[in-house]
């Protein structure tokens, strides 16, 4: 059990038919690999899923030797990630772990990284994992095109749904890596594993993302992934599919991702409406009213735009979009933190337009010089609409709305 003085390490590894490799393995762990490890109680726990090769009973003429090897064993094959989540849990609960790696039984997973990743923990980061897509980092040269081209593909594509476009796009290259270590307080037992879409490998990549919400300090470190000489590969022809499938459940069932989307909905309403009342303010005459109490400024660089009837209506089409957008907004999309009482209302309300006039600013110059280049027509207008929405607008809006208008 866990040393009274040293952090209590647990390398998991899961296993089914891996009769060939898991002795070698382990003897390796035990004799050469821990050893080399002062600060840390390390132990080893391989959940196997009742290998018809007997793999389990390897482990177990093992165990008479090593006191710190931990053998669970699966019914039946219920998929790697089921394995992994066993083992999280016993890891845990019964062997009260402070740090837990993910490995593989076979060698492809270099036991020397085992301290190297270690050295990160001792420097305070919580989540380290090794990466194949980072400088000195390399997949097996043995692989094939097919391999090669799905674990890219798919790894990239991966990244996007999960990661795009925020930080941690860039911060997370291998999403798909199976060598992680990973700090329990705070972050492992803050898991739900009662609720993964995969058992299968694409557990790794909602683990991934629910690890990364919780703001870990990270770190990649550089991962020659070997190629496998004995055994088969667990790695099925369904598995880019599970994990594309894994990938977009977990993003779209996200709390920040379905407030976004709600946002993107709104928005798009708001779209509507300020298109509506952009050609109704232009077409009914007040737009050109109020442009013309400021005819003797055309020729003044700077205030021109002031007597450009399209920048009226651009501008009072996009307070129209305001409002709605407003009450939409706290009413749905964030209406956790739904504002209620009438007084505080009409104050977000001003305080809403407030920061929202940076939004009307942006139309009114946008439609504004965009019609002074290319015409004064419906399609110039609404293309500079949706370029100035798409573009400068949403991501002005959403910056507001969350660090000022609904800030918790």
């Amino acid at each position: 059990m866990a040393s009274k003085n040293k952090p209590t390490v647990v390398v998991i590894i899961p296993t089914y038919n891996e009769a060939d490799t898991i002795g070698d393995m382990i003897t390796h762990l035990f004799t050469k690999t821990f050893p080399t490890i002062k600060d840390y109680q390390m132990h080893l726990l391989v959940v196997d899923d009742t290998s018809p090769d007997g793999t389990y009973k390897i482990v177990k003429s093992h165990q008479k030797k090593y006191q710190n090897l931990h053998l669970l064993t699966n019914p039946k094959k219920a998929g790697i990630g089921y394995a992994y989540i066993v083992g999280f849990k016993h890891a845990m609960t019964k062997l009260k772990a402070d740090f837990v790696f993910e490995f593989d039984g076979d060698f492809q997973h270099p036991p020397k990284m085992i301290p190297q990743m270690l050295e990160q923990a001792t420097q305070g980061f919580d989540v380290v994992i090794g990466s194949r897509k980072i400088k000195g980092g390399s997949n097996p040269k043995g692989w094939g095109f097919k391999r090669i081209f799905f674990s890219e593909a798919g790894g990239l594509v991966a990244r996007l749904i999960l990661f795009f476009p925020g930080k941690n796009f860039l911060k997370v290259t291998d999403p798909t890596t199976g060598l992680r270590l990973t700090r329990v307080k705070g972050f492992l037992d803050q898991v739900d594993f009662d609720h993964f879409y995969s058992l299968e490998f694409s557990y790794k990549l909602q683990l991934l993302y629910q690890l990364i919400s919780l703001k870990p300090k990270f770190k990649e470190l550089p991962l020659q992934f070997g190629l496998r000489e004995k055994g088969e590969s667990k790695i099925k022809g369904s598995t880019l599919v599970d994990s594309l499938r894994t990938a977009f459940l977990t993003r779209i069932n996200d709390p920040a991702t379905k407030k976004f989307l709600k946002f993107a909905i709104v928005g798009f309403t708001g779209f509507v409406v300020n298109s509506l009342g952009l050609e109704f303010f232009r077409r009914s005459g007040l737009a050109d009213s109020l442009s013309a109490s400021f005819n003797a400024y055309t020729s003044t660089p700077g205030l021109s735009l002031l007597a450009n009837p399209n920048s009226w209506s651009g501008g009072l089409g996009a307070e129209l979009a305001i409002i709605s957008n407003f009450i939409l907004n706290n009413f749905w999309t964030f209406s956790s933190d739904r504002i209620t009482n009438p007084f505080k209302f009409l104050y977000k309300f001003l305080q809403f337009n407030l920061t929202s006039f940076g939004a009307v600013i942006i139309q009114f110059i946008a439609i504004g010089l965009a019609t002074l280049a290319f015409g004064d027509t419906t399609l110039v207008r609404q293309l500079a609409l949706v370029l100035s929405i798409g573009f400068l607008i949403l991501p002005y809006n959403w910056l507001m709305y969350n660090l000022v208008i609904w800030r918790k």
